[in-house]
């Protein structure tokens, strides 16, 4: 296979169609390939690796959906770790496909399909500054759109053959819940070649001849919506970037991209071309005031360049950039806006479908911008005239058309004049309190894992606000040490972060009279990770974080067989108590489930806002992005590795039953449900009104998938479901609330359509698919979420046995029951103990 070529011909080479070489042909054909040993020894020393550390580095291997004789093994490193300096990894590339290929007695191996490297926020890594960038790139500097869709693959299986994937993975879903990305990306490629005139074994040719791997986004909002609309025009496959298959990134120029898109029927990347690093820096800026681009909202852009010699000092390079000189070097430039107010009108609406349109059950911190408090209005209106056309809108469908919507509405006459009389006082009564002058504690409530302490370390890092952990406090009586701690840093500085869970009612009131003590008084700008999502999913989201920081933690350290850390997170969950507006002078929600980089910019958007600081530039948000991850405390948790293994030596604990923590706000499904149904009499409302007026909705809803108690007899489910709960990450898997079923005692959720879960369907693990596959007939008939009991005494297991008898008999005197429409659940296998 030839090398890729350095100077191109922008016009790509066009193959006659040929037909696909026999199987029998396929080990003579790979085995005369030249591969680079560059590129066998970057696969050899990735395996070394993963057998050495496989939280670092991971493969799985798959069959080539256009011939399954071939064996294609996806790489994929650990996240996180990509912001290490210096990389743990021998190569950058995010998307690595490779095959193994018999040499006699060795193998070596071949790169099918290769990503970009990883690539960067400005200030994010040492060489991303724009000082660096000025010092050890050059141009021309070309700019393209960064869309808004999914990664997809296209590269040369076979001189004949097409490869087609996403990130990490190809072909089906192995569990059968629809299209894979890669499918929908296969399926639409077919669609461009098909427009133009051409065929899959052409590009196949074109593509092995270059050995390059097309790399494209896949925009289709009817198979998943992401922030920013694609109408037709737009929809189907971008073509951004042509990469040799190679250890090191290089990358085509734009020009060769877009020529390569108008001979095989891509649709092209707008891009710009700037001939400085000044000039990025006003031309992005500038589009970041506006939000917009050539007439439309954008996410940010991709700068693509190369790398020059850096100057150095002493020898040593003045920056930290791992590429060598003639590299391809990519970087990012990303908007905050309008993203973060279009998810806000995201989370508001979902909110507003499950508890009612009504704008006091909104946190009122979600109603600071004008924008929104319309939104909010409409949407409410929206839902009393016809509830009906956000049927699909928590499966993730329609929420831009709802959105655009709305849009179209403002600029209507009626828009319009709802504009005019927008106010600085929202409709829940919310009066914004300016924190500007004065003393101020910043009030993190929240558990182990949201990313509290992150979150201080990068806002203290961007506006010099003093930071008091709880954790470094070692004293027989931790807390009032801490408050003392706290109001000592009020002597030096304005701002002090109160670093601290802080989940307690107690807790809060605890700090609020230190800061009464201070002359004059400070005030309560309170951060709150607590509200809006259920209890499981909050557990998952966290026990994952504590794992990845490892011990990055002055006590709470993770472990993966006792998970002790997860019954800690536990404890916290069930004792957090929500906070009252009055506990704070500003009451700002920060969402768990959203990644550092937007959880940082809803803080800082929060501190200008109220606090009066300078908004910092991208460079400096880079920055303090890089400090948060690179942060260690002072004092780790002295877990040694003796008494690690000691402890991973104990037996755990056997589980009383296996089951899938349903992440579900059970009230915010049962009332809506049961107030739209006509036909309920009132004896059986009253079931409902009496387990809430009780307190008896189950505060951890779960779906049983084995007990203990039905042991030997199912030893094999047992089995099968333990050697998955003792993963690092056990699987999620996902199902639907079918119905709610109920007696005058107990009240259930019957459960179907249950399958493993994945932000890919390609990715998906085959062996819990293969255990959803096989549970018994007589199992997947009484699965069923336990909502509440009328009463203490009354056993949850009764709603197993009234599902069953309600799937066999229906309704009848006494049993009632409704369908739930659409009602879509996810959560995570586990071993359950109570």
């Amino acid at each position: 296979m030839a090398s890729a070529s350095k100077s191109p011909n922008t016009s790509p080479v066009v193959a006659t169609g040929q037909a696909s070489a026999p199987s029998d042909e396929l080990p003579s054909l790979f085995s005369s390939l030249s591969t680079g040993d560059e590129d066998s020894a970057l696969i050899d020393e990735l395996q070394r690796i993963s057998k050495a550390s496989p939280k670092l580095v991971r493969s799985s291997e798959h069959k080539a959906p256009a011939d399954p004789n071939i064996l294609i093994r996806s790489w994929k490193m650990n996240e996180f770790k990509y912001y290490d300096i210096p990389s743990p990894f021998p190569t950058l590339a995010r998307g690595l496909f490779t095959q193994d290929i018999a040499d006699g007695r060795k193998t070596k191996h071949r790169i099918v399909a290769r990503g970009y490297d990883k690539f960067f926020n400005i200030g994010e890594v040492p060489w991303t500054t724009w000082a660096s960038l000025e010092s050890h790139t050059a141009a021309p500097y070309t700019l393209t759109l960064k869309s808004n869709g999914c990664i997809i693959f296209i590269a040369a299986l076979t001189p004949t053959q097409l490869l087609v994937t996403s990130k990490h993975s190809l072909g089906p879903s192995p569990s059968a819940t629809g299209e894979s990305h890669a499918q929908v990306g296969e399926r639409w490629l077919r669609k461009h070649l098909a427009d133009c005139g051409k065929t899959e074994e052409q590009l196949a040719r074109t593509l092995w001849d270059k050995n390059w791997t097309a790399v494209a986004e896949l925009c289709d909002d009817s198979f998943e919506e992401h922030v920013l609309p694609y109408g037709p025009e737009k929809t189907g496959l971008h073509l951004h970037g042509l990469n040799s298959c190679a250890k090191h990134f290089r990358t085509q120029e734009q020009a060769v991209v877009d020529a390569f898109a108008d001979t095989w029927g891509f649709i092209k990347t707008p891009s710009t071309v700037l001939s400085s690093i000044a000039e990025v820096r006003a031309f992005t800026d500038e589009v970041g005031r506006t939000g917009k681009w050539n007439g439309e909202a954008l996410e940010g852009f991709v700068v693509r360049t190369h790398v020059t010699a850096p100057p150095t000092r002493g020898g040593k390079p003045a920056s930290a950039s791992p590429y060598p000189v003639g590299a391809s070097f990519f970087f990012k430039i990303k908007f905050d806006e309008p993203y973060m107010m279009y998810r806000d009108w995201r989370e508001v609406t979902k909110t507003l479908l499950s508890k009612g349109p009504s704008p006091a059950l909104l946190p009122k911190s979600k109603m600071r911008r004008a924008e929104t408090k319309l939104y909010v209005r409409w949407i409410c209106d929206e839902m009393k005239r016809d509830k009906s056309q956000f049927e699909e809108f928590t499966k993730g469908k329609g929420i831009i058309a709802t959105r655009t919507r709305f849009l179209a509405w403002l600029e209507s006459e009626q828009g319009k004049a709802a504009q005019s009389v927008t106010t600085g006082v929202d409709e829940t009564g919310a009066k914004y309190v300016d924190l500007k002058e004065g003393k101020v504690i910043i009030v993190p409530i929240a558990v182990p894992g949201v990313g509290k302490t992150t979150v201080g370390v990068a806002l203290t890092h961007l506006f010099g606000f003093g930071h008091v952990q709880s954790d470094d406090v070692q004293a027989k009586k931790p807390a009032p040490q801490f408050i003392k701690n706290v109001v000592k840093a009020l002597a030096n500085h304005r701002v002090v972060i109160a670093d601290k869970n802080n989940h307690l009612k107690m807790h809060r009131d605890q700090l609020r009279e230190a800061a009464q003590q201070v002359d004059p008084p400070a005030h309560l700008l309170a951060f709150n990770w607590l509200s809006g999502l259920p209890q499981s999913t909050i557990h998952r989201i966290c026990s994952d974080r504590i794992l990845e920081r490892g011990d990055k933690h002055q006590s709470l350290l993770a472990d993966t067989a006792p998970r002790g850390h997860e019954d800690v997170l536990w404890m916290f969950l069930k004792q957090a108590e929500e906070p009252a507006e009055a506990e704070a002078d500003v009451l700002v929600t920060l969402n768990i489930d959203e990644d550092l980089e937007h959880m940082l910019a809803r803080a800082v958007d929060a501190c200008v806002e109220y606090l009066g600081v300078e908004r910092p530039d991208q460079e400096k948000i880079g920055e303090a992005l890089a400090a948060a991850r690179a942060y260690e405390p002072k004092r780790k948790g002295n877990k040694t590795k003796a008494a690690a293994k000691r402890q991973d030596d104990k037996p755990a604990k056997p589980p009383r039953y296996f089951g899938v923590l349903a992440e579900v706000g059970l009230e915010g499904v049962v009332g809506p449900a049961l107030a739209a149904a006509p036909d309920v009499p009132d004896e059986a409302r009253k079931v409902w009104t009496d387990i809430t007026a009780g307190d008896r909705v189950a505060q951890r809803p779960h779906i049983t998938i084995v007990h203990s108690n039905s042991l030997p007899d199912e030893q094999a489910l047992w089995d099968a479901c333990m050697a998955l709960h003792t993963r690092e990450r056990p699987p999620v898997l996902s199902f639907r609330l079918e119905a709610l079923v109920w007696n005058g005692r107990i009240m259930a959720a019957a459960v179907s359509d249950l399958a493993v879960a994945s932000d890919d369907p390609g990715e998906v693990d085959e062996k819990a698919v293969a255990l959803v596959a096989t549970l018994p007939k007589d199992l997947r008939e009484r699965l069923h979420v336990t909502v509440g009991t009328r009463d203490k005494i009354i056993q949850p297991v009764e709603a197993r046995d009234l599902v069953a008898k309600w799937r066999r008999n229906g309704a009848g005197p006494g049993v009632w029951s409704i369908p739930l429409k659409d009602v879509w659940v996810k959560g995570r296998l586990k071993g359950l103990f109570n």
